[in-house]
């Protein structure tokens, strides 16, 4: 799961680089990725998640266990890909 919001299912995107001469190239647009540490109170133990910027707001707006259980509800993870330390 590289490059992968397990959040928002935000992944990278495929576009052009766009010269003066107007000369296409592809590229991609990589998402804003962070690898997180959170406390996850309900289960009383860290966890480790690859999360998007926009993942972190979701996070800090609704909290960690129901922005968890959305992202399973919509597919973008499963419980078994979430990383548990002690």
């Amino acid at each position: 799961m590289s490059k992968i919001c397990q959040i928002t299912g935000k992944k990278a995107m495929v576009g052009n680089n766009v010269s003066h001469s107007l000369r296409r190239t592809k590229r991609t647009f990589d998402v804003n990725l962070f690898t997180k540490k959170f406390y996850y109170v309900e289960e009383d133990c860290w966890i480790v998640l690859k999360v998007s910027a926009a993942g972190l707001r979701i996070i800090n707006r609704i909290g960690l266990d129901a922005a968890l259980k959305r992202a399973v509800a919509k597919g973008h993870c499963e419980w078994k890909d979430i990383q548990v330390i002690g």
